[in-house]
């Protein structure tokens, strides 16, 4: 089975950590969720609430990390899956993330990223020449890692597709899933 891996911490937005993993089990790929240690992660819920300027944040499930990221090889994954939440706030710094999302661009593998993700990709220098959607409060952050950010439910730039957040899953998991059967066909 072709694997595909998630990088997640604590506080991922529960519904951008699930809802590609289910998609991904239901194409027939094996999704794995890799995180700083092997350990039960606790992930978090958004939601836009009246009277708020920005989101609010309430604990979600809690789920296993099937893999250390230090133990990630990924060459035995086919995609990357970069969900959003506040994880991508200290995952960003993390040399393993880093090591691994720079593979995935290197061999112009599929990439999914979400809401904050992209902040990973600014911190591993991957967005230079590229265009990537995420939370509209990112944009600086995709700018100053030499990306161009666009507002966009489910933007395609090559093999990479962003969206702004779990509101977007659906168009941005059905473009991503165009994109992982050419480059990355069951076989």
């Amino acid at each position: 089975m072709s694997k595909v891996l998630i990088i997640a911490g604590d506080f991922s937005e529960t519904l951008e950590v699930f809802y590609p993993y289910e998609r991904l089990r239901e194409e027939g790929y094996e999704p794995v969720i890799a995180a700083p240690t092997q350990k039960r992660l606790q992930f978090v819920v958004h939601d836009f609430e009246p009277g708020y300027e920005t989101f609010t944040e309430k604990l979600g499930h809690g789920w296993p990390a099937d893999v250390a990221l230090a133990d990630v090889d990924p060459s035995e994954y086919v995609a990357l899956v970069v969900p959003g939440g506040r994880a991508p706030e200290y995952l960003r710094n993390n040399p393993d993330v880093k090591r691994i999302v720079a593979h995935f661009f290197g061999a112009d593998a599929p990439v999914a990223v979400t809401c904050h993700g992209p902040i990973i990709l600014a911190k591993a220098g991957v967005l230079a020449g590229r265009t990537v959607s995420g939370f509209p409060e990112i944009a600086p952050d995709v700018e100053a890692g030499g990306g161009t950010y666009q507002n966009s439910e489910a933007l395609v730039d090559g093999a990479l597709v962003s969206a702004r957040a779990w509101n977007d899953n659906g168009p941005w998991f059905r473009e991503f899933i165009k994109v992982l059967r050419e480059k990355a066909p069951l076989a």
